[in-house]
């Protein structure tokens, strides 16, 4: 066998993938004819006949973590952790192992890029109960699946899935071949035996796991870890999970001694936001939690022929729809300015509820006006913007304005709705939406 970069039927590059060829079973009769059956008929069976046992999970003790997969882990689950260096994966699993250890569920730490020294000096940050946790510094594949034979823990951490190697292959470690036979080893491993597999994932320039495509399909549950290492904030975020929620955000503050459950983030992003100029509140939905976040703008005349949207936090394609939106409907014109946005705290919010959030901030620095709510803390809005410029409604309205009431943020602007609530100051359009907000500013400057 030798390696060819090019293939020579479609003539692509680095499309051939290395991979463990199955065994040949020889059944001693002539081969089926094409079309016909090549095994034994399988008996299937009606769901209403099907007893579906309830499977007890494995509490972490981490309250973020625990809600972002659905109430704990699943016996036999495999569960992909991803994140950029640095941004806290290790010390995660390093305190669900601890505290599942305390708590009676044999563990196992398998560490492919740290020594068990290395490990050790990192369990010490986290407290006695993690020094209990059984490690090993192994990459090779063959000996951690004959390890978890033996051993056969409740839970087994892979850190990371990247530094497996299997001897069956000749490609580096990190490989889609490699990766892909590690998954799959470990997928049968953990579903024959009943073993929870948490496996750590690097990912790439772009922010996405690394790795074939294929991993994600195979594993039961994907989690992102964002966050910049600059920032103390860490999010935890659900891009797949068949035992739960998709759309669960934890949030955590990363400290000296490990990670930090941060139960209640809205206090403490309303208690950092300024009410400055070009700032507002945003009233979104994480998941089941309603969450406040500020988000801030600039805008400044620019030099370049043309003007810089730069973004943080959101996708730099929807503030482009929202200043046309702005332009069109709103009488806003920025097509000479560079425009900056930022959701503070290192936070990424991926819903349209935030269009209005992002439109009044630009408008705000624009004008260079500030908006203020009743007793001059800063305006709290939400709501989706459409690009005929009207503002549309939102899920779970009732449940961001009471959010942000319990904060002292009303009245809350944002899209009409079927229901009466109270502190909602209720705007059919971006227009109407950006001049009830001034004039709400007016009046609280006024009194």
């Amino acid at each position: 066998m030798a390696w060819t970069g090019r293939c020579p039927d479609c003539g692509e590059w680095n499309s051939l993938v290395e991979s463990v060829a199955p065994p040949r079973v020889n059944s001693g009769t002539a081969p089926a004819r094409k079309g016909s059956a090549r095994g034994p008929t399988g008996k299937p069976v009606v769901l209403r006949d099907v007893v579906a046992l309830e499977t007890a999970r494995y509490i972490t003790g981490i309250g973020e973590l625990d809600r972002v997969l659905g109430g704990g882990i699943v016996p036999g689950s495999l569960v992909l952790l991803g994140g950029s260096p640095g941004i806290g994966k290790s010390t995660l699993t390093g305190m669900a192992t601890a505290n599942l250890q305390a708590n009676g569920i044999e563990t196992l730490y398998v560490s492919g890029e740290e020594s068990t020294a290395q490990v050790r000096l990192r369990a010490e940050r986290l407290g006695p109960a993690a020094l209990e946790v059984k490690a090993m510094a192994e990459n090779s594949l063959e000996t951690i699946l004959a390890t978890i034979e033996t051993e056969k823990p409740k839970v087994c951490v892979i850190d990371s899935i990247q530094t497996m190697h299997s001897a069956e292959l000749t490609g580096a470690p990190g490989s889609v071949g490699q990766v892909r036979e590690a998954a799959n080893s470990l997928a049968e491993v953990a579903k024959r035996l009943e073993i929870a597999v948490i496996l750590v994932g690097h990912v790439t320039k772009e922010g996405s796991l690394a790795g074939p495509r294929v991993l994600e399909h195979l594993v039961d549950c994907v989690l992102q870890f964002e966050g910049e290492r600059e920032r103390t904030y860490r999010t935890l975020r659900a891009i797949k999970n068949r035992f739960g929620a998709t759309s669960e955000v934890g949030v955590f503050e990363m400290r000296s001694g490990g990670l930090t459950e941060v139960t209640d983030p809205s206090a403490r992003f309303v208690e950092e936001a300024t009410g400055a100029l070009g700032s507002v509140v945003l009233a979104s939905m994480e998941g089941t939690r309603p969450v406040l976040v500020e988000v801030q703008a600039l805008v400044s005349p620019s030099e370049l022929e043309i003007p810089r949207r730069v973004v943080t936090g959101i996708d730099r394609n929807r503030l482009s729809m929202i200043l046309a939106v702005l332009a069109r409907h709103a009488g806003v014109g920025l097509g000479t300015s560079d425009v900056f946005v930022n959701v503070v705290g290192g936070v990424r919010v991926d819903e349209p509820g935030a269009d209005l959030a992002v439109a009044l901030a630009v408008v705000s620095a624009q004008r260079g006006q500030a908006l203020e709510g009743s007793g001059g803390k800063p305006l709290a809005c939400f709501g989706e913007l459409g690009l005929t410029g009207d503002l549309r409604y939102v899920g779970h309205a009732d449940r961001r304005v009471a959010e942000a009431v319990k904060f002292g943020l009303d009245p809350v602007i944002g899209p009409r709705s079927t229901e009466r609530l109270p502190g909602l100051l209720s705007c059919a359009s971006v227009r109407e939406a950006v001049r009830r907000a001034f004039e709400n500013a007016g009046q609280a400057m006024a009194a």
